[in-house]
């Protein structure tokens, strides 16, 4: 999920596709994307980019994941749709034989950075190009790569679903340098949506965990905030922090006989 500075929020689904808009006091939600549209697939990471208007979106198979999505579409997908009119701006495939295009950050010029979680990759698309480009590719980084965000060094921050690790690679001059891994006092468990928050971090782990995140030299500490049921994705809108319980762990589970429909929520709390 994602906000924009009027505070609206945009909703991915793997299962479903498409995108959801929700109004910034959560009562009228509406279809931003619908399923299938533009070619797009399962939809997973969603940034705002106010500096150009659009709202870039992560679409891919994720059949291996158990999810078919609505369309056919092959490969892993970034597409861009203009926030006013939801009129497609962009569409780049992603390279590689293997791809799933997992989450976003912004640098300070417009480039957009996205977590391929096939492949130990971070890659680049600059400002008006129409292929990405390799920015980081290294084994380091090859347990599920997922969420990611710039800290206030300038770094890059990227988390691994299946890892439960944490990982800061070093920019320079707009190059990428040493990548290092962070020691964290607890083991993360599915560790998913990461954003900046004031001086470090807000992150999601699927084991239910809302934490705030700062990080000193080659350590980070983990501030518990509140637990939710599987979240995935968290945003900052205006004095509130949203949460999405995606509950990913229901994808794999079968469905038994009798059982209640599972229900999912999005939610607020005071930004600490």
């Amino acid at each position: 999920m994602t906000s924009d500075a009027n505070g609206t929020l945009f909703v991915s689904s793997i299962t479903d596709g498409g995108v959801l808009k929700v109004a910034a006091d959560g009562a009228v939600v509406s279809q931003f994307l619908k399923p299938g549209d533009h070619g797009t697939r399962s939809t997973f990471g969603l940034l705002a980019d106010p500096k150009r208007g659009v709202l870039w979106v992560a679409s891919n198979d994720a059949t291996p994941l158990g999810a078919k999505g609505p369309t056919g579409t092959e490969g892993a997908w970034v597409k861009a749709f203009d926030v006013a009119t939801g009129a497609m701006k962009a569409s780049v495939r992603l390279p590689g034989a293997k791809a799933l295009a997992n989450d976003f950050a912004l640098d300070g010029d417009g480039s957009l950075y996205v977590t391929n979680t096939f492949a130990p990759q971070i890659l680049r698309l600059k400002p008006g190009a129409t292929e990405f480009e390799v920015f980081v590719d290294n084994p380091a980084l090859s347990k599920g790569l997922d969420g990611i965000a710039f800290g206030t060094d300038g770094n890059l921050y990227v988390n691994t679903f299946m890892g439960g690790e944490l990982f800061r690679i070093d920019v320079k001059q707009g190059a990428a340098g040493q990548v290092a891994q962070l020691e964290t006092p607890r083991p993360l468990k599915f560790p998913d949506g990461l954003r900046a928050f004031k001086d470090g971090f807000l992150m999601v782990e699927g084991g239910g965990a809302l934490s705030r995140v700062i990080v000193s030299g080659g350590s980070a500490k983990i501030e518990p905030i509140r637990a939710f049921a599987g979240p995935t994705g968290v945003t900052v809108a205006g004095d509130k922090i949203w949460v999405a319980e995606g509950q990913l762990g229901l994808m794999s589970k079968p469905v038994e006989a009798g059982s209640d429909t599972p229900s999912f929520h999005l939610r607020s709390l005071d930004a600490p």
